[in-house]
C-alpha cells in the first residue's frame, strides 16, 4: 500500500489539542487557512471548487500517534466521561488503526495567487495549527446530508449537555478581536474540559491565537481571562 501523501497543512489559532472543538462545525467562527505543499500549489487543482460551499478534509491525527503500540478494539470516549468503553469504529477517537481524521468545513474564500500559492480560507475547523491534510473533497448536500440519520450515544450525550454561560474579563476582551471573542465564547460554552473533571476550583488553560486563555467552571458558568 502506498504511503499517504501530505498535500497541505492548515493554519489555525490552536497550538495545542486542549480547547480544540470536539467536532468540526460546532464553533462556526473558528477560521483556518489551508496552505498547500509546494508540489501541489497548482491553481488548476482547485478549478471548480468555488462552486461549493463546504469541503471534507481528510487529515492526520499527527499528535495522537503511539508508535509501536497495537491498536485497541475499544476506547473510552470523553463524551461518556471516560468511564465506558465503546468500539473504536463507533467513535471518532484519534486512537485507531489508521490515524485519519475527517472534518467538514465551510469555504470562506479561495485565493489562487498568494505568496504561499493557492490558499483556501475556511471556518468551523477542529484542527490544530500545522495539522497535515491528506485530501480535500467537495461536500455534496444531495448525498452527504442525511437529516434522518441516527447519532447513537454521541447524539444522546450532546442533547443532555446545556451550553454554559461565559463571562470574559476586561483583559481578555482587550486581547482579542470581536471575531475571535465570538469563537472563544463558542469554545467555552461547549465546556472543553474532560467530562470526568468536575472540580470547580480548578483553573484550566489553553493556547489560542498566541495567548494563554485561562478559565474556571462553576455552577454552569465559565469565567475566562488572560494575564
Amino acid at each position: 500500500m502506498r504511503e499517504l501523501l501530505t498535500i497541505a497543512h492548515i493554519e489555525t489559532d490552536f497550538s495545542t489539542k486542549f480547547g480544540v472543538p470536539r467536532q468540526s462545525g460546532l464553533v462556526g467562527g473558528l477560521k483556518g487557512r489551508i496552505v498547500f505543499e509546494p508540489e501541489y500549489r497548482n491553481p488548476e487543482a482547485l478549478r471548480g471548487l468555488d462552486g461549493y460551499s463546504h469541503i471534507w478534509l481528510l487529515w492526520d491525527f499527527s499528535e495522537a500517534r503511539r508508535e509501536g503500540e497495537k491498536w485497541q478494539p475499544t476506547v473510552r470516549p470523553p463524551r461518556l466521561g471516560g468511564n465506558r468503553r465503546m468500539g473504536v469504529f463507533a467513535t471518532r477517537s484519534p486512537f485507531r488503526p489508521n490515524n485519519i481524521g475527517l472534518s467538514s468545513v465551510r469555504i470562506l474564500n479561495i485565493d489562487l495567487h498568494t505568496p504561499d500559492g493557492p490558499v483556501i480560507e475556511v471556518e468551523g475547523a477542529d484542527l490544530m495549527n500545522g495539522t497535515p491534510i491528506f485530501d480535500i473533497k467537495p461536500y455534496l448536500p444531495f448525498t452527504d446530508s442525511h437529516p434522518d440519520a441516527l447519532g447513537g450515544f454521541a447524539q444522546e450525550q450532546n442533547t443532555a449537555i446545556e451550553p454554559l454561560a461565559v463571562h470574559f474579563s476586561d483583559s481578555l476582551v482587550s486581547a482579542f478581536s470581536a471575531e475571535r471573542l465570538q469563537a472563544l465564547r463558542g469554545i467555552l460554552s461547549a465546556d472543553p474540559r474532560p467530562h470526568y473533571h468536575a472540580d470547580e476550583q480548578r483553573v484550566y488553560a489553553f493556547e489560542f491565537a498566541g495567548r494563554e486563555v485561562k478559565f474556571r467552571v462553576a455552577d454552569g458558568e465559565v469565567d475566562a481571562w488572560v494575564e
